[in-house]
């Protein structure tokens, strides 16, 4: 990797992360795309260079929130019991099941754009609703964790940890923000970590590119590890709804064009 290289990929994950961390997703689902598009990470290494970057810019924003104690509470270690064997599971299927690069740009597609719909039309939805309207039951821990698990294993496939599937599907449940980004972002983490380390011993039984790029993969983490404590810091100043729908028409933008690609 060259110097240039190496500040584009800090650049992105800083920028990124920034304007992610406040709703509990890392900025992985939206940095694969520029790997793979701008970076020239080769398809399937992308998917542990990006859990890469999440290990080393998780800390970053979980600082910020176990000093406000945001950390505190049974849903961290919910969504933690579930994602981690799914995530090991979603990488063997990467491995050994979704290796060519036109199913995986389709994986793209039909995981962001579904994910960008349901955050704008849950935010708008919560926009419109008067403060007297009644807000959805509770979420029970047994569904938490089945969640956490089918979520653990898109994410194992797809590279991003789980975080951003699992902000919009809580809080579209009813659960508060302020609430679920800290336990996502914490489960994103610990999920990545074990993650990157089965693709890490894949690689060793297994031919092609596999194994995350290393430098590359520290060089964005740098920068999530900066912007992630930045957003955090920055979450109860932030607009909640602008952000929501902000982070809903990237998903969407991005799935579309990865849609278009795969129609041509």
């Amino acid at each position: 990797m060259d110097w240039p290289t190496g500040l584009l990929g800090f650049a992105a994950g800083l920028l990124i992360s920034v304007a992610t961390a406040p709703v509990g997703v890392s900025g992985a689902v939206f940095l694969l795309p520029v790997q793979v598009s701008v970076l020239g990470v080769p398809s399937p290494a992308v998917t542990p260079t990006n859990l890469l970057y999440n290990v080393v810019a998780g800390p970053g924003a979980l600082l910020r929130h176990h000093r406000s104690g945001g950390l505190r509470g049974p849903l961290t270690r919910l969504l933690v019991l579930g994602t981690v064997p799914g995530v090991v599971v979603g990488a063997v299927i990467r491995v050994f099941a979704v290796p060519g690069p036109s199913v995986f740009r389709l994986l793209i597609a039909v995981l962001l754009l579904p994910l960008g719909g349901w955050l704008c039309l849950r935010t708008l939805h919560r926009a419109a609703r008067t403060a007297a309207a009644r807000e959805p039951s509770e979420v029970s821990p047994r569904t938490i964790t089945r969640i956490a698990m089918a979520v653990g294993v898109a994410g194992g496939i797809y590279g991003i940890g789980g975080g951003s599937l699992l902000g919009p599907i809580l809080v579209g449940r009813g659960m508060p923000v302020a609430k679920v980004a800290p336990a996502a972002l914490a489960a994103t983490f610990v999920t990545s970590v074990v993650g990157a380390g089965t693709y890490a011993l894949l690689s060793l039984t297994t031919t092609g590119d596999i194994a995350p790029y290393w430098s590359l993969g520290l060089a964005c983490g740098l920068g999530g590890l900066c912007g992630g404590y930045l957003g955090a810091r920055l979450q109860p100043r932030l607009p909640e709804t602008a952000l929501r729908l902000l982070l809903g028409v990237l998903a969407m933008g991005i799935g579309g064009l990865y849609a278009i690609q795969i129609a041509r």
